[in-house]
């Protein structure tokens, strides 16, 4: 891959990313901040070739789902490193799965590993958030008019998942209580 195609997804990247984050702090998901930690990161680059396997097979009649169960996966895996790291960095990406496979890691994921009632309120946030955020996601790898099934198109579709995931994992470490805040350091301290 050239430099300019790198740049070119990095800006991409970053595009979707932000339009997110904008989207998710107008409905009171975020703050305008990305919560990350690298341990979070570092689990999608462990499961990101699995969870593209069975992505791809989805965007063709489901592209919403075929970006939006990213989203899902990082709100598991945050849920997991605040409740015990050492446990979640071992846990398979197929565990995620509901009782039907990737069809229905969604439901297991709001329900089972999240605790959240899907009739409930917490539930239909979640769900419409993630809804939202799919959508948009499409409608930005659209706009960019990138050839359907090329290099470029799966790299694309690779750069927005993962966006997907970080914005999933930042919603759940804020719905955890997690917040960044300005650390005044005194004069000197590392004189």
């Amino acid at each position: 891959m050239e430099i300019k195609d790198v740049e070119y997804l990095n800006c991409f990247e970053n595009k979707v990313q932000n339009e997110l984050l904008k989207l998710c702090t107008e409905y009171n998901m975020l703050d305008g901040i990305l919560l990350a930690t690298d341990d979070v990161d570092d689990i999608w680059k462990e499961m990101a070739p699995e969870y593209v396997a069975d992505a791809v097979r989805e965007i063709q009649n489901y592209p919403e789902v075929s970006v939006s169960w990213a989203m899902y996966l990082g709100m598991a895996v945050a849920y997991g490193w605040d409740e015990d790291w050492e446990k979640c960095k071992e846990t398979p990406y197929s565990s995620y799965y509901g009782d039907q496979g990737f069809d229905n890691m969604d439901d297991h994921i709001v329900r089972d590993v999240l605790g959240c009632p899907l009739e409930g309120t917490d539930a239909e946030q979640i769900v419409d958030m993630v809804r939202r955020c799919g959508q948009t996601t499409v409608s930005l790898i659209r706009l960019e008019n990138i050839e359907p099934s090329t290099p470029m198109a799966f790299h694309a579709f690779a750069r927005a998942i993962k966006a997907m995931f970080r914005i999933g994992a930042a919603i759940q470490m804020r719905r955890m209580g997690y917040k960044f805040e300005k650390v005044d350091l005194p004069d000197n301290q590392y004189s």
